[in-house]
């Protein structure tokens, strides 16, 4: 009972710090968070010194994957805006439709489906949000929304990764592992006739929304339905496929004003009709990034495995580890300190020099932008990752130290905590395990890869269907990208906004809650 309070304090005192009155930034209050975990791993677990400053030195190089993402995303960003392509646009999104809730379900909820679908990583806010707050939307009110509508698609993000890599230590058959992906579908599909609904309120009036439900409804069916369909026989591509379905029938949805109540004449309203070629050309580098990570994500290319290929090609002893430079210019660092700790870097894999800086030099040229504009949005991004840079850090050495210990660590311990709790009622809160997961680790991959084994015990040993706990884990995992940390440093950080952390949390964390109440209860009857 005691190891249980003491692997739960410092969460608590972290979510207190963020959420209070005068909360703290992320950026002071993770750091503090990771030195008080790691403290009670010193003094109170006994962990070995050499092994908690291994896991700092792998902390603080993890940093540099979300913070490369993030920087990449950034710059792509801020070369769309500065070249004038995001005003084109955004005069043709307006063109589709100027009702605020067509271009937040057309642009928030379908153009995010696709993106997570192809990429993950945090992509979908990156590309989506920016272009919501062009159109005149609130920036923190879009930084809510986009957290809250990127969860339905996550157990299939990034080409079904948390699921075929999140779930594959388990030792499940291709059979166990498609169904489990197939409840999983099942469970967002049904959560998403809320979910959606929840997040516009962030955004715009109920009345607003109660005058174009119609719409969207018919625009969340339109990617949820194909993404449910597409994962009866596939676990890779339900998102990316019922994303791009639902962007299409979406668009086509909104320009015959199916189910939207006519907007009020804007200023705008005689703005005139754009060329296609100009959109096309504005639309051009976001056109790429989408088909450079379809191409490199799609295994039966070939593409994928050269970027992932771990063929040694350069092995140093650096002294306090020993590094490797694969083929693919994959840089592992392992036993650090001479420990089993490691650290890997995916250099052509990590959605960052590829495809967000490839994009972004091929753009500048396309765009027409001029050198002192090119240099300004290298500048701007630079300075705009300093701070989340360090937040990030807090972040990453706070979940390594949370989970030294392996069955013993404070993570487990919280875990079991709750199964031990419920017993044979487990999969009413199972999914509320895979939320926490992400919280710590800012990934629904490694949350299922954390706590799937977990997920797996507690199922044999109560008596309940494996595979539908497995879903609700994948579930949970999806849905904790509302209050993951990382995610919501990483879109904060793209919209310009500061010190919003704990505000943000106050807020996604009520829809996060209804959505592990919608698939407990559903997922008594699958």
């Amino acid at each position: 009972m005691l190891n249980l309070a003491i692997s739960v304090v410092p969460i608590l005192l972290l979510i207190w710090m963020m959420t209070k009155r005068n909360s703290l930034p992320s950026h002071i209050a993770l750091p503090i968070t990771a030195l008080m975990i790691g403290l009670l791993q010193l003094l109170y677990f006994g962990t070995d010194a050499t092994l908690l400053s291994a896991n700092i030195i792998s902390g603080m190089l993890s940093a540099i994957t979300p913070i490369s993402i993030i920087a990449g995303a950034i710059l792509l960003n801020r070369v769309i805006a500065l070249s004038g392509a995001e005003a084109v646009i955004r005069q043709w999104l307006e063109g589709i439709s100027r009702n605020q809730v067509a271009q937040l379900m057309i642009i928030g909820w379908a153009f995010a489906f696709m993106i997570e679908g192809a990429s993950g990583f945090g992509t979908p806010a990156a590309i989506a949000a920016p272009i919501l707050v062009g159109l005149g939307f609130n920036p923190l009110k879009v930084a809510i929304l986009a957290l809250v509508m990127n969860s339905v698609p996550v157990s299939f993000g990034a080409v079904g990764t948390p699921t075929w890599f999140g779930l594959a230590g388990l030792g499940l058959d291709e059979a166990a592992l498609l169904e489990a992906g197939r409840q999983s579908a099942l469970l967002h599909a049904i959560a998403a006739f809320i979910i959606p609904v929840i997040a516009l309120k962030f955004v715009v009036s109920w009345q607003a929304i109660r005058r174009n439900l119609l719409f969207i409804q018919l625009s969340i069916v339109s990617c949820t339905l194909p993404y449910w369909l597409f994962a009866q026989w596939n676990y890779e591509f339900p998102s990316l496929v019922g994303g791009a379905i639902g962007l299409s029938l979406s668009i086509l949805l909104a320009r015959m004003n199916v189910g939207l109540e006519t907007p009020e004449p804007s200023m705008h309203a005689k703005s005139e009709k754009i060329p296609f070629g100009t959109v096309i050309k504005a639309m051009s580098p976001t056109l790429m990034l989408i088909g450079i990570l379809i191409v490199t994500r799609i295994q039966q290319l070939g593409i994928k495995a050269m970027l992932n290929d771990s063929t040694p090609m350069l092995n140093l002893n650096l002294g306090f580890a020993d590094l490797s430079i694969s083929q693919a210019l994959i840089f592992k660092l392992s036993n650090i300190l001479g420990t089993e700790t490691s650290w890997a870097y995916k250099t052509l894999y990590v959605p960052a020099l590829i495809p967000f800086l490839l994009v972004v030099l091929i753009s500048i040229p396309v765009l027409g932008m001029s050198g002192q504009l090119a240099k300004q949005a290298f500048t701007e991004t630079a300075s705009r990752i300093k701070i989340p840079f360090i937040a990030l850090v807090g972040a990453l050495i706070m979940v390594k130290f949370m989970m030294v210990g392996d069955e013993n660590s404070p993570i487990m311990t919280t875990g079991q905590a709750f199964a031990d709790l419920m017993g044979a009622n487990w999969q009413w809160v199972a999914s509320y395990l895979g939320a926490l997961g992400a919280f710590f680790s800012g990934s629904a991959t490694v949350s299922n890869l954390t706590f799937g084994g977990i997920q797996q015990t507690i199922a044999h040993t109560v008596g309940l269907p494996e595979t539908t706990i497995l879903a609700l884990q994948s579930v949970g995992a999806s849905m904790g990208n509302m209050v993951c940390i990382n995610n919501i440093i990483a879109v904060s950080t793209i919209l310009g906004i500061a010190n919003k952390e704990g505000y943000i949390i106050k807020r996604t964390v009520v829809p996060m809650m209804i959505y592990g109440v919608i698939v407990g209860l559903v997922s008594a009857f699958i």
